[in-house]
């Protein structure tokens, strides 16, 4: 334990996801040695952030607008919608410059244990979108875990009578695996999903 401002930067630290103890206290000492320029750019980019990103009023992915740019973006097909858990997955996704549709991100994935449901998530949004008649295709690519397919599942069962193109990204192997480290639902999603091959 630290006193005074230092245990409180730490315990601040801490607090982020994916920061344990010891990666605050790394984190606190690091910013305690670093040139105040640099630590006055960190505290400026943390309140320019807060102040001015907001979430997009259509589909709930990061922006500095009241809509995104992909929701600005008239080349982009509006008959398909990419459902994803969080803002990072759309990121994820635009790097492979496969997907040319609109998304629609959740805020998060049902979790029973954590008391995430699915009206915490922004899935009423989702349903007033596809009011419109104008989508005729949902793909869920939420996580491949066990919360992911708990609201893939939920959202499957909820979309399933609209009469729309419901479809799931595939999931199986990685590039560059081996089968030995690969686990049981895995390689059995990598059987589900195999296709032919072309000669």
């Amino acid at each position: 334990m630290y006193e005074g401002a230092v245990q409180d930067l730490i315990d601040e630290l801490g607090r982020l996801p994916g920061v344990g103890p010891k990666s605050a206290q790394r984190l606190a000492f690091h910013l305690l040695a670093a040139d105040e320029d640099d630590v006055e750019r960190l505290v400026s980019a943390l309140t320019e952030v807060k102040r001015r990103v907001k979430f997009c009023e259509v589909c709930g992915n990061v922006s500095q607008e009241t809509r995104c740019r992909i929701c600005r973006d008239p080349r982009r097909d509006a008959s398909v919608i990419c459902v994803v858990e969080e803002p990072k997955d759309v990121v994820a996704i635009e790097r492979t410059r496969e997907f040319r549709g609109r998304y629609q991100v959740l805020g998060g994935a049902i979790s029973p244990i954590e008391g995430v449901g699915p009206d915490d998530l922004r899935v009423r949004d989702l349903m007033t979108r596809l009011a419109s008649g104008e989508v005729t295709e949902v793909i869920l690519a939420t996580d491949p875990n066990l919360e992911g397919e708990a609201t893939a599942t939920y959202l499957s069962r909820l979309l399933g009578p609209m009469g729309l193109r419901v479809t799931r990204l595939a999931s199986g192997l990685p590039v560059g695996g081996d089968l030995e480290y690969a686990d049981e639902v895995t390689l059995g999603r990598a059987f589900e999903g195999r296709r032919v091959v072309e000669v």
